[in-house]
């Protein structure tokens, strides 16, 4: 493709050399790059995209973009036959140039995007199942993994992409023939312009509460609160939002959006979940669809169950999804490591669960114990070379919430394993709560299952749908379904 029409759209470009120059591959990793390359150097938060720029020309870029300010003496060491673009925001023409290098996929079907603190990994699986009963080919894009279809393409490190790895994914589904595609939309997916230029058709908003502020992510809850609501003045066909979260009243006014749906429990709304049953096993509730008040049910258990089976409800009525199929969908669908409940013989109720935030572990346990019989039973540890200061906390939520808790490891990356649970058990020690330390997470599982009954709920947290556990540069086998398995299987 000739390199203006890549740039297309950009205005304010500075450009040394030919813009007919023909380009085969647009990249902002030089490790990436291959012969005929456009690079794009980004400034990250670790690394300088212009520190790699003479190894990208080796490689084969042909033609370079670099960001306003960038060092003159720099850009005079460029060869004169390679073209230099200069650009006010790389990381936003890097958005754009990757739409026009895959000629905007996301224009040639729906494009859904969810996003909010909690929810949009369940949500995004509810919508997938429910679009794929209706007969739809649906690609995914989220936390845990992408899929085209069926078919896994790759598990995730991130839950968006960068812009031309994402551009890319949207044209690989668009000649899979997807219809409709769901992804996750992370709050720093947006504030760095990843999603730019990406045509949706449907925004959601599950929620919103304090999480991600740090000095590479948002420096306060204003800036994260901004970054989300961006998402929702690129959606041409509506957005739907949680009507109990107290966000959305401010939410609302700051939308530039012609059509907003809501949904909830306690106020008023378009989709309201009323009639409503809670177990260790599933929820069902009442709803008004097409005029009539349909009984729904989903095998994920818990209140927030609820919230994001009305966003998935909201969304595929939008696209035009029967009652019969919703409700098929929602009753079938599993989600990796969100509360995720495993089978067994012994009858025995142990659910994994991604909680690995003080938030979302205090959220887990309240919820299962509004319906647990028998004693709420906690295995969970805090992952290494992370955030120290919420390992304390995390001890003293589960010491003061759970009947009892066995404090283990997570990954523990490069740290002592068992200096991390000491960190944790300062906080347990706080509460008046049964625990046990036990630093081999395997072992921790074995000793929880033993002291459970029937009656009892065991929640696994942390690790989710991680299926290995990383010491030491190094991701150990560790999938705690066939490590519960091979367990109880000893029993």
């Amino acid at each position: 493709m000739e390199l203006n029409k890549i740039l297309s759209g950009l205005e304010g470009l500075k450009v040394r050399g030919s813009l007919e120059t023909k380009i085969k591959q647009v990249e902002s990793d030089s490790r990436n790059i291959e012969k005929d390359s456009l690079f794009v150097a980004i400034r990250g938060f670790d690394t300088d995209g212009n520190d790699y720029i003479m190894s990208a020309i080796e490689k084969g870029a042909i033609a370079v973009m670099v960001q306003e300010g960038t060092d003159t003496k720099m850009l005079k060491q460029i060869p004169e036959d390679i073209v230099v673009i200069i650009a006010k925001d790389t990381r936003y023409a890097l958005a754009i140039c990757a739409c026009n290098f895959y000629k905007n996929p996301s224009k040639k079907f729906k494009l859904i995007g969810i996003t909010g603190t909690k929810g949009k990994t369940t949500t995004s699986y509810m919508i997938k199942e429910i679009l794929e009963k209706s007969g739809k080919k649906v690609g995914l894009i989220g936390t845990i993994a992408t899929y085209i279809g069926d078919r896994k393409v790759e598990e995730n490190s991130r839950t968006t992409p960068e812009s031309i790895k994402l551009q890319k994914l949207f044209s690989d589904m668009q000649k899979a023939e997807c219809d409709v595609v769901v992804m996750e939309v992370s709050s720093q997916s947006l504030k760095l312009n990843r999603v730019t230029g990406s045509d949706f058709d449907i925004g959601i908003f599950t929620n919103f509460s304090e999480d991600h502020i740090s000095p590479k992510e948002h420096p306060d809850m204003q800036d994260y609160f901004n970054s989300k609501l961006k998402l929702f003045d690129m959606c041409s066909k509506g957005v739907i939002l949680n009507a109990d979260d107290v966000y959305t009243v401010k939410a609302k006014r700051m939308i530039n959006n012609e059509e907003i749906i809501t949904y909830g429990i306690d106020n008023g709304c378009d989709f309201l979940a009323k009639d409503i049953t809670i177990t260790n096993s599933y929820v069902d509730f009442k709803v008004r669809l097409q005029d009539r008040n349909e009984r729904v049910k989903t095998c994920i258990p818990g209140r927030f169950s609820i919230y994001n089976s009305l966003a998935a409800i909201a969304a595929c009525t939008k696209i035009g999804c029967s009652v019969e199929n919703i409700k098929e969908g929602l009753e079938e669908v599993r989600v990796p490591g969100r509360s995720e409940l495993v089978d067994n013989d012994k009858e025995l109720t142990i659910m994994i669960d991604y909680a690995h935030s003080p938030e979302s572990l205090e959220r887990i346990i309240k919820a299962v114990k509004t319906y647990t019989r028998g004693r709420v039973i906690v295995v969970f540890g805090c992952g290494g070379d992370r955030d120290t200061s919420k390992r304390a906390i995390m001890g003293e939520i589960s010491g003061r919430e759970a009947d009892f808790t066995v404090i283990t490891s997570d990954n523990p990356r490069t740290e002592n394993p068992e200096k991390i649970v000491k960190q944790i058990e300062e906080g347990t020690k706080k509460t008046n709560g049964k625990y046990k330390c036990i630093v081999d997470r395997r072992n921790a599982i074995k000793y929880a299952i033993s002291m459970a009954n029937k009656l009892d709920i065991i929640v696994l947290a942390g690790k989710g749908h991680e299926t290995y556990q990383e010491i030491n540069g190094t991701n150990n086998d560790f999938d705690e379904r066939k490590i519960i398995k091979e367990i109880l299987n000893q029993k």
